[in-house]
């Protein structure tokens, strides 16, 4: 199910070095297969911008359905980008109300990094929720991720999330709950996956406003779950679409900014995350900056390439299988026509007719 470069966006070229199969827009005119177009609402701040934008098309390009993928990445408009984002924004994003006079076979909302205790209060909240709205009206399906997880709970079902003590991230055991269902069918029913979130909502907020938990962890919590036709909206608190490297970059910018007086206490390790090797080479690490920090000079350069080799992907695997899951029932449900919800047939009320006991066993 290859990519089609039909913009001419960064991350396209980025993917054709890592190995994917990127097609051409001439490729892809000359050759009849059914196109699926995919929206991507990236809300991440600059600095993670184009590297959500390439973890996303990893998975959605690795699904091996038989159907040419269109991305189309959009962003809310807000005043928290810097120039060189905006400009970048305005040359490969693509403006949402082409997007809705165009539609969308599917849609992914990334996370992003929570400034306000109440989401409410987020610059933005309204235009995610306006995108979220005209969404639930005229697209096949919806991918949320983490942060967006808790405003969709938050705007209807009114699920306050929950402030953690600390913040929750590293690499977790999870366990699929309803090996049956066609979104996790064929996926090992233990797995690992990454989560990075100061606020959560619990699996019982979940269940209480009557989505379906489809994978927890007990240390982690809620991992992904869907809305309770089984298929509209699906939900993760964890993050499928992370490199092998996302929690080393994350833990460096923590310890830089502890280096810089941003935060007061030196970050601890991302749980179950860091190889004992890597751990050797962190701690002498650790007491460099201190004594940099106490003799008021600068700290050291963070040791990343020395790390790097002791870190695993142990969740990539998985994410894809997901991924071609709900793509997979998308091609199946979803009408031709972009500006159409689903095919004929269809109740989109029950797309997968799990009301009736005989759910589609067709994604694996």
């Amino acid at each position: 199910m290859p990519l089609v470069d039909h913009s001419g966006l960064p991350a396209f070229e980025r993917l054709r070095e890592e190995g994917h199969e990127v097609l051409s827009a001439d490729r892809a005119r000359h050759q009849d297969i059914r196109e699926l177009h995919i929206g991507l609402l990236n809300m991440m701040p600059d600095a993670a911008l184009q590297a959500t934008e390439r973890q996303f098309m990893r998975l959605v390009g690795s699904c091996n359905r038989i159907a040419q993928f269109y991305v189309h990445p959009f962003a809310v408009d807000t005043a928290a980008r810097s120039s060189a984002a905006q400009a970048y924004l305005k040359t490969y994003y693509e403006d949402f109300r082409q997007l809705q006079r165009d539609g969308l076979d599917a849609l992914v909302i990334t996370g992003a990094n929570p400034a306000q205790p109440d989401l409410t209060q987020e610059l933005f909240w309204e235009p995610m929720t306006e995108a979220i709205a005209w969404a639930r009206e005229h697209v096949c399906s919806i991918v949320f991720s983490c942060l967006a997880t808790h405003a969709y709970l938050k705007q209807y079902h009114g699920v306050e999330r929950i402030r953690l003590p600390q913040k929750r991230w590293g690499v977790y055991s999870h366990r699929i709950l309803n090996p049956a269902h066609p979104l996790v069918s064929s996926i090992n029913t233990r797995f690992e996956a990454p989560h990075s979130h100061f606020y959560e909502v619990t699996r019982e907020q979940v269940e209480e406003a009557g989505l379906k938990v489809l994978a927890q962890s007990k240390e982690a919590g809620v991992y992904m779950a869907a809305s309770s036709d089984g298929f509209r909206m699906v939900f993760f608190q964890g993050h499928p679409e992370y490199d092998m490297t996302s929690l080393l970059k994350e833990y460096k910018r923590e310890v830089l900014r502890f280096a810089d007086g941003e935060r007061e206490d030196y970050p601890p390790y991302p749980e179950h995350y860091f190889a004992p090797k890597a751990i050797v080479v962190l701690e002498p690490y650790k007491k460099q900056v201190l004594e940099a920090k106490a003799d008021r000079r600068t700290a050291p350069e963070f040791p990343e390439a020395r790390v790097r080799p002791y870190v695993d992907n142990t969740w990539t695997d998985t994410g894809k299988a997901m991924f071609n899951n709900w793509l997979g029932l998308v091609y199946q449900l979803t009408d031709i026509d972009r500006n159409g919800l689903f095919m004929s047939g269809v109740d989109p009320h029950d797309p997968l007719n799990l009301k009736n006991g005989d759910g589609l066993v067709r994604s694996a």
